[in-house]
């Protein structure tokens, strides 16, 4: 229900359409064109260069699990709450929330890393935004 508020109440196949339609409509632009939405080519690919420099929130999760406001209320320093992944499983890589690779944990500099193991493909980067 959240996520259809965020989208405006289309459904995941209804925003699947509209993107594959501006797609569609975008590369038909360019090769008429010569150029992707009728631009002038300043580089490899204009309108990449648009967004490059947009911070994202990168992050990592471990695992979840869901407790009752009780046990929630009675967590104290020490309290161990189990996750719901085994140990040595992948890490999860997220970027704004949405799932893009899977990596584990590496030391660099006596601080954490992260090794991506899994990258998830573009193609289905943009099925998991909506």
């Amino acid at each position: 229900m959240a996520d259809d508020k965020q989208n405006g109440g289309k459904s995941d196949q209804a925003m699947a359409d509209e993107w594959a339609a501006a797609m569609a409509e975008d590369e038909a632009s360019a090769s008429s064109t010569g150029t992707a939405n009728g631009r002038t080519p300043t580089s490899a690919s204009p309108d990449l260069d648009v967004i490059l420099d947009i911070p994202v929130q990168i992050s990592m999760e471990v695992g979840s699990t869901s407790i009752t406001i009780r046990n929630l209320l009675q967590l104290n320093q020490g309290s161990v709450i189990e996750l719901d992944r085994l140990a040595g499983e992948p890490l999860d890589v997220l970027v704004n929330g949405t799932l893009i690779a899977h990596g584990e944990v590496v030391v660099v500099n006596d601080k954490f890393g992260i090794r991506m193991t899994d990258v998830i493909s573009p193609s289905e980067r943009i099925k998991k935004l909506r």
